[in-house]
């Protein structure tokens, strides 16, 4: 017996992880514009190594044993007649829907184009371009930033690379200045120049970049890893720009609904819950959304429960892998404190494989 339809915007890690709960559970439909699961993590990788150029792509088909995935673009939420309308002028009804459609990424941790073969291509431009590049800039010094710099390292020894970070040191979100010092001693070990308190701009020239203090580097190749936008655009041009803060975040109550709205919740990287935006807390939050969507649904069945307000995940470990057998896990501790752990942590959690393995499984496919 099912309890109702849930139409679920966005096949990400938040997006697969709810629908994959609720399968069974109620009559799911997963939207989302691109065929397959694009494992982001992987991509970074994907985008240098042309090995690694079809892990970030894993089928959809078998995440749900009852649910279905519709491959398209979601337009509109249409909440009085609860309908989800897509570009194609197809209507989904729904008795919840959940909107799960994450962040841009700056490439190459983006999906291009809505096929396998077209992402696929965009990530073999960028594996050519860094293959041949002399010099190559990487702007951002959070995880990504560093992360990429030092796939490129690894992959271009020949080469010229630098790190330019707004910041006074590497890996400032984490909170921990020994993770920044270690990343910045790994980088500069393997002959990458890190450059902090460098706020970079396009020069007037091509291929020309240049700093807040006016300094001018010159790189035929750049990357900017300075953050993410909401993929929340779509929102707005349907008339629910009342559902988004200033940021372009969707406003979430504590148990993820839209605000003044029992069947629209929304989670993931695209919410304006205040946390660090990485896949456990995505993964987290699908979980207290499932609950509280099954809550609903049953509200007025025998077996109702109750609701459970989502607490923003404060501290949380955190990893960036420096290639495949290095990098620098942020662990936190009772106490307050952090535990800052190197390579054979990092290689184990996540550096080798980038979590490829445990995305299968979630996906319904073997480990390898």
């Amino acid at each position: 017996m099912h309890d109702g339809d849930v139409v679920v915007i966005g096949g990400g890690y938040a997006g697969v992880r709810l629908a994959k709960r609720l399968d069974g559970i109620a009559r799911v439909t997963l939207v989302d514009r691109k065929e397959v699961f694009f494992h982001r993590i992987a991509s970074l990788r994907a985008g240098v190594h042309p090995e690694w150029t079809q892990t970030p792509f894993i089928p959809y088909d078998r995440l749900m044993s009852e649910g279905r995935v519709v491959v398209g673009k979601a337009v509109g939420v249409d909440t009085a007649e609860r309908q989800v309308l897509l570009a194609t002028g197809e209507r989904l009804p729904y008795d919840v829907v959940v909107i799960a459609t994450g962040a841009d990424y700056p490439e190459p941790a983006r999906f291009t184009g809505t096929t396998t073969d077209e992402a696929a291509k965009s990530f073999a431009a960028h594996q050519q371009q860094v293959a041949f590049a002399d010099h190559v800039l990487v702007v951002g010094g959070g995880p990504s930033g560093v992360e990429l710099s030092a796939e490129i390292r690894l992959a271009r020894p020949d080469a010229r690379v630098t790190l330019a970070h707004s910041g006074p040191a590497l890996l400032d979100s984490t909170g921990s200045a020994r993770a920044g010092r270690r990343a910045r001693a790994w980088l500069e070990s393997h002959d990458v120049e890190v450059r902090l308190d460098s706020f970079m701009s396009p020069g007037n020239d091509f291929g020309t970049y240049r700093d807040a203090r006016g300094d001018i580097i010159d790189a035929d190749l750049s990357f900017w890893a300075t953050g993410t936008t909401p993929s929340t655009l779509w929102l707005r041009l349907a008339g629910h720009g009342d559902w988004l803060n200033g940021a372009g975040h969707v406003k979430v109550d504590r148990m993820l609904r839209v605000e003044g709205l029992l069947d629209v919740f929304a989670v993931g990287d695209v919410n304006d819950v205040k946390e660090l935006k990485i896949t456990p807390a995505a993964i987290a939050q699908a979980d207290i959304a499932a609950h509280n969507i099954r809550t609903y649904l049953r509200s007025s069945g025998k077996h109702r429960g109750e609701p459970r307000f989502y607490r923003p995940i404060r501290r949380t470990p955190l990893i960036v892998p420096f290639g495949p057998a290095d990098g620098v896990t942020v662990l936190p501790v009772p106490g307050g404190q952090t535990a800052v752990l190197g390579s054979r942590a990092t290689t184990l959690a996540k550096a080798k494989t980038l979590m490829t393995p445990y995305m299968r499984r979630q996906l319904g496919y073997t480990a390898a």
